[in-house]
C-alpha cells in the first residue's frame, strides 16, 4: 500500500508542476498579447492619422503603382 501511495504522490507532484508551468506560459502569453494589441492599436491610429492628412496613395493586394 505504501508503494501505491508513493506513486500517487509522485504523479500528483508532476501534475502540480505541469499546471504551474502552464500557468506561467499563459501569463507570458497574456502579457505578449497585451503588448501586441497595444502596438496594433498604435499602428492603426498612426495610419488613420496619415490617411486624414492625405498621406499618399495606398495599394491593396496585387495592384501596381500608377507609375508602372
Amino acid at each position: 500500500m505504501d508503494d501505491r501511495v508513493q506513486r500517487i504522490e509522485e504523479r500528483l507532484a508532476d501534475v502540480i508542476r505541469q499546471v504551474e508551468d502552464l500557468s506561467d506560459l499563459a501569463a507570458r502569453q497574456d502579457r505578449e498579447i497585451e503588448r501586441l494589441s497595444t502596438r496594433v492599436a498604435m499602428l492603426l491610429e498612426r495610419e488613420a492619422q496619415r490617411e486624414t492628412e492625405g498621406g499618399g496613395a495606398h495599394l491593396y493586394g496585387d495592384e501596381t503603382p500608377p507609375h508602372y
